[in-house]
């Protein structure tokens, strides 16, 4: 086998999916043959009707339209602030603001191609859920690519345009025949798909598992429809 293809559905402003993020990346760092792993990010939009522009925050939607009530809300807020804590996270996503991530995806799929993709995302999801920034803008969104090494006037390009539109909903599109309705959501070899911010040694566990199995096939790599199991 040469390599094992890993797709990672997610979304920008998913704090859950900066956690499985770093997860992730523990059990890559462990992980025997991690030369040999090659990973893919996909688009998801876990709220395609969010307001491109909004001033509301995650925990006055929790209020709002969950009917939390605050004890619950800063119950919850402080057990993802404190997993995430124990990753390096400084996360303060109680006050991050409920935008619409299409555009975020469309500029996050432009630096995928340019060979910039992680720098992008890291700087996007940490200035989500600890910057308290405004993703919805798209001045916010250049100044943040633009910090992680994307071409300032290519960002404002993308930002302005409809360049990967089609991408992002393919993404969805093929999540949705893989019957991943929420994110994050882990696709080892094509085959063995995992949801949720598992625990790092899961996730090394799955990688093992998909890499012994797939050893004496062709591998079916990111980007090719195959059977999924959970």
């Amino acid at each position: 086998m040469s390599e094992l293809g890993v797709e990672i559905w997610s979304d920008l402003v998913c704090p859950w999916c900066f956690i499985a993020k770093r997860r992730f990346e523990l059990a890559l760092g462990e992980f025997e043959h991690r030369a040999d792993v090659r990973v893919r990010w996909r688009a998801f939009q876990l709220d395609p009707a969010a307001p491109t522009r909004s001033t509301t925050t995650i925990s006055e939607r929790m209020g709002r339209n969950l009917g939390m009530h605050q004890t619950q809300i800063r119950a919850q807020l402080d057990r993802i602030t404190g997993l995430a804590a124990e990753l390096g996270l400084n996360y303060r996503v109680g006050d991050a603001r409920v935008v619409n991530s299409f555009d975020v995806h469309r500029l996050q799929a432009y630096a995928d191609d340019v060979g910039i993709g992680d720098a992008v995302r890291e700087r996007l999801m940490r200035a989500y859920t600890e910057e308290r920034a405004d993703l919805g803008s798209p001045q916010s969104l250049v100044q943040l690519a633009t910090e992680a090494g994307l071409d300032p006037d290519q960002a404002r390009r993308i930002v302005a345009g409809h360049d990967y539109a089609e991408a992002v909903q393919a993404d969805g599109e093929r999540a949705r025949r893989l019957g991943i309705n929420g994110v994050p959501a882990f696709l080892f070899a094509g085959r063995y798909l995992v949801s949720g911010a598992q625990p790092a040694g899961t996730f090394l566990d799955m990688l093992r598992m998909a890499w012994e199995r797939t050893a004496a096939h062709a591998p079916v790599g990111p980007g090719q429809d195959g059977p999924a199991t959970r």
